[in-house]
């Protein structure tokens, strides 16, 4: 944190005056190794370490002009305060002024405000004012006994002055409470002071039996106005006190708070993989323990789809984005394949290239939430819909006559192409294969999903990059997941009617066009919420009290 400690004074001859400051001097500058091993003319070690500070006093004198003692913190041959920072190379530099003319003038301002201008009830306590061109000031004024002194106490404020207003209200508690402690060590020692003077000579009855003469008073308020703030607490290492606890503040109130990225809620995508990786350690912890315990492996049924990941270093031609599959399959049959997937109906990839079907798949999800995705990347008998959304079957394996004729199902078939010359690579891989594409569906589907139109859009772009369309797929992803939510929430959990679920409908954007696949893409990806998101729904209906009109 960028910001300055400064200890004021109000002097009654010279007004507000600073009278010891405390200020971070950030790296790029020595490390503390270097240092240690360079002597600096004229420092010399004073024996106070702060907590993860060393303390060196500074070689260069602060330049002063006249002033009386009550407005001079350290002797005129004294070089002033350094620490440094272990951890991070910071030092903490105390003189009576800031070094910079534009840091003299912003905590000069500060001073002349804190202690004249801006008060708060009673005087004492903390205020906060400032502005962008002169930074923003946390001030909190305090009295100190004086038994010489008008009243029988003198003003001061210690200020910390910072350019991040946000920063500096934030730190309000923190400040507060540690400019207390400080404040109140000074007020009790000058307290004891004040007592033991006042016990050898009550300067109240000297002060009522005294004549009073326009002669004798300006001679009494000079006398007066030149008592030290050292004087006042007979502290001996009271700067050097004060140069460590405002260091270690600066410190502390650096560190205390830092910056943080948010990212907003978890999506579903990221919940439901929460609980495929429970899932995922459960089953192994429990494989572990049937092992162990009698010698009984864990059947071997199908993988979770989160551990179905193609392998890239595998041989032979990949699908590498949607665009790509798209080029193979051609848009007709691409956006038919498409349009199963997000309806929720089985795909079926028939192929003797396990690989090119698993990366096909690896394509495809990306289209739905991960919780509405079921997959068996290959398999040597088929597989009901029940149990999967994308299978893989070996070019062998018979498909039952009731998938055949289904309209909730796509096959895809892939054949090698004979005499092919060149490599198998990613390039040519429509020349490598032959693609049929199969399906009883007998509904258009050039007219809907709107996702799907959208994405076209995108994808027949040449413009715009790979990264590009996957971004916006995911931002396709979250809008639509959105409206499932608020679908679920109103027809499920609320239990409206099929009227009010229209008007939702409508509201959603959902109809016209394509409005009968909106609705049913809605419906699957229903089935792909969290139970995380369901039972937060479900639990939140039941603590409250809903009226039949809510």
């Amino acid at each position: 944190m960028n910001a300055l400690v400064a200890l004021c004074h109000f002097c009654e001859l010279h007004g507000p005056r600073t009278l010891f400051c405390t200020e971070a001097l950030h790296p790029p500058s020595p490390s503390p190794s270097s240092l240690a091993g360079v002597e600096v003319p004229g420092d010399r070690d004073v024996d106070r370490d702060g907590e993860g500070l060393t303390m060196r006093a500074n070689s260069s004198a602060t330049q002063r002009g006249e002033m009386c003692e009550g407005c001079r913190s350290l002797p005129a041959s004294h070089p002033g305060f350094m620490s440094i920072d272990d951890e991070t190379g910071i030092r903490f530099v105390s003189h009576q002024h800031p070094r910079e003319p534009q840091l003299f003038s912003i905590v000069r301002q500060a001073c002349v405000r804190s202690l004249s201008c801006e008060v708060c009830p009673g005087r004492e306590g903390p205020i906060f004012f400032g502005d962008e061109q002169h930074g923003f000031v946390f001030s909190h004024t305090f009295f100190i006994k004086d038994s010489l002194a008008r009243g029988f106490q003198r003003w001061y404020s210690i200020l910390m002055v910072a350019m991040d207003r946000i920063y500096l209200i934030n730190s309000w508690p923190f400040l507060l409470r540690h400019l207390r402690l400080t404040i109140q060590s000074l007020q009790s020692t000058a307290l004891k002071v004040f007592d033991n003077e006042q016990g050898v000579c009550p300067q109240r009855a000297v002060r009522m039996n005294s004549v009073f003469s326009p002669a004798v008073f300006p001679h009494q308020r000079s006398g007066n106005a030149a008592r030290s703030l050292t004087s006042l607490t007979q502290h001996p290492n009271l700067w050097a006190s004060l140069h460590s606890s405002f260091s270690w503040l600066l410190k502390a109130c650096g560190s205390r708070l830092t910056e943080k990225l948010l990212e907003g809620a978890p999506t579903e995508d990221t919940l439901v993989l929460h609980l495929i990786c429970f899932l995922q350690e459960q089953e192994e912890e429990l494989s572990c323990w049937e092992g162990a315990e009698g010698g009984i492996s864990k059947p071997q049924g199908h993988q979770l789809d989160s551990e179905v990941d193609h392998d890239d270093e595998s041989p032979g031609p990949k699908f590498r984005s949607l665009r790509h599959l798209r080029q193979a399959l051609g848009a007709a049959d691409f956006r038919q394949v498409a349009w199963h997937v997000l309806m929720g109906n089985q795909v079926i990839w028939r192929g003797a290239d396990p690989s090119l079907i698993q990366s096909a798949f690896t394509v495809l999800k990306a289209l739905l939430p991960v919780g509405c995705v079921r997959s068996i990347p290959y398999s040597a008998h088929y597989e009901e819909a029940y149990k999967c959304n994308f299978l893989g079957l070996s070019p062998d394996v018979a498909i039952p006559a009731h998938v055949i004729s289904s309209e909730f199902s796509v096959l895809v078939d892939v054949s090698s192409e004979t005499g092919c010359p060149s490599p198998p690579t990613e390039d040519n891989i429509c020349s490598l294969y032959q693609f049929n594409m199969s399906s009883a569906n007998t509904q258009p589907t050039d007219r809907g999903p709107t996702l799907l139109n959208k994405l076209e859009v995108a994808l027949s772009n040449e413009n715009l990059s790979v990264d590009v369309v996957s971004h916006c797929l995911l931002c396709l992803k979250e809008e639509w997941m959105n409206k499932v939510k608020v679908l679920f929430k109103f027809s499920k959990v609320d239990g409206r009617g099929r009227e009010d679920t229209q008007k939702v409908l409508a509201l959603l954007g959902t109809t016209g066009p394509g409005e009968e696949d909106n609705v049913r893409l809605l419906k699957f990806w229903m089935t792909g919420l969290s139970k995380t998101y369901k039972s937060h729904l479900m639990s939140a209906v039941r603590g409250g009290d809903r009226s039949p009109s809510q």
